[in-house]
């Protein structure tokens, strides 16, 4: 193979981003806010049907955003799905609260509706709801939003969806990012659109978005000097990387189709092996297949995932393992996490899903040869079931 190594999600670029980067140096408007900014914002919007939007330097500084305009402090409780990157959950701790995670389920690989439910009507019985959930689309893939939504609705609960892996992704034909009192997307470099680095805001009221803005903004007053009466941050993203998102805007479709054909190329491939199977997708959800990915059966393999990770590697491939559950990381040490079976379901998840190389650039050789090396390791380390 001499097409060099073979990447999860590298960033995949258009064609366009220069022009509307070279726009932004023609203008000498290379700080944060205008035109890119504004027209990447109004893009999303359209792309999306989202009432508001607010774009900013991180899918991170949404959920920051998303958790200071609802109020949250030190003190307060927030749900929060565990099979995920830690940038989920850090800004429940950047504002003294305390994050309490959710297990996942079997159907959606997402937040466990039963394990929800769970967790709030104990809650409820202690007087400590959580002041917000947020439910994380793992992947692209998309969590039973309607049994969520509607348990965050008995208890008067604002939900905000973690949509930084599945821009595109759809529940019932509406996007995910929107059915949510708010939704955040990423644009980092691995994502099916970057900006660099960026991220999007996404809010069902007018007020959320300019309560959002103006921290978003360092909190400045309307005055004829700086007069800051709260503390803000410098969360807006900048006119030149929103130059880059109105680029990669005009080919988000494009990606989304290659990245679901990556997919379905992956599923037949591995269809006839026993003791595989691809992600599942749950009814009704179109996934935007971010990342593909398979579960081990390990009575059937004799590999780990990191011995897959750590063999394919050496071909020049990368495969990833699992996010590590954010209960069992040390910096959420002490956390609860609530689970609706004896096993906590992302942990085995964890021990037992490889995240594939789905980059909308990859090519279909590209794609054959990680089949043909994968298959090679698998096929190879089958359980010899007569010994």
């Amino acid at each position: 193979m001499n097409e060099g190594k073979i990447f999860l999600s590298p960033p995949h670029m258009g064609g366009t981003e220069q022009h509307y980067v070279n726009g932004a140096f023609k203008t000498n408007w290379i700080a944060p806010l205008g035109a890119n900014v504004d027209s990447f914002e109004q893009k999303m919007k359209h792309y999306t049907k989202a009432e508001h939007v607010l774009a900013l330097n991180s899918g991170t500084a949404a959920i920051h955003l998303a958790l200071l305009t609802l109020g949250v402090t030190r003190g307060d409780t927030v749900f929060c799905s565990t099979l995920t990157f830690a940038a989920s959950a850090n800004p429940i701790v950047y504002v003294g609260a305390e994050p309490v995670f959710i297990d996942s389920d079997e159907k959606s690989w997402n937040m466990c509706p039963i394990a929800l439910g769970n967790a709030m009507e104990y809650a409820a019985q202690r007087n400590r709801l959580p002041k917000a959930v947020i439910v994380v689309h793992l992947l692209g893939l998309v969590a039973d939003l309607d049994t969520i939504q509607s348990i965050c609705d008995k208890y008067d609960v604002p939900l905000i969806e973690d949509a930084a892996e599945s821009l595109g992704s759809t529940y019932k034909n509406q996007m995910t990012g929107t059915l949510g009192e708010m939704g955040i997307y990423s644009f980092n470099g691995n994502k099916i659109i970057t900006t660099s680095g960026g991220g999007m805001l996404l809010s069902k009221k007018e007020t959320t978005r300019k309560k959002a803005f103006k921290l978003a903004t360092q909190a400045k007053e309307q005055a004829m000097f700086y007069l800051h009466k709260k503390i803000g941050y410098n969360y807006r993203l900048s006119n030149v990387l929103a130059g880059i998102g109105m680029g990669q805007m005009e080919v988000l479709d494009s990606h989304i189709a290659k990245r679901q054909a990556i997919f379905k190329r992956y599923e037949t491939a591995f269809s006839e092996i026993d003791g595989v199977s691809m992600m599942p997708v749950l009814a009704q959800t179109v996934p935007n297949c971010w990342l593909s990915a398979i579960r081990l059966d390990f009575e059937k393999i004799a590999l780990s995932t990191m011995e897959i990770v750590q063999r394919m590697e050496a071909v020049g491939v990368e495969v990833r393992m699992m996010w590590n559950p954010l209960h069992l990381q040390p910096s959420f040490a002490g956390a609860e996490c609530y689970q609706a079976h004896e096993q906590n379901v992302s942990e085995q998840l964890f021990q037992e899903v490889l995240c594939l190389p789905s980059g909308s650039s990859m090519s279909e050789s590209q794609q054959a040869y990680v089949i043909k090396e994968l298959l090679a390791q698998l096929l190879a380390n089958k359980v010899d079931r007569e010994n």
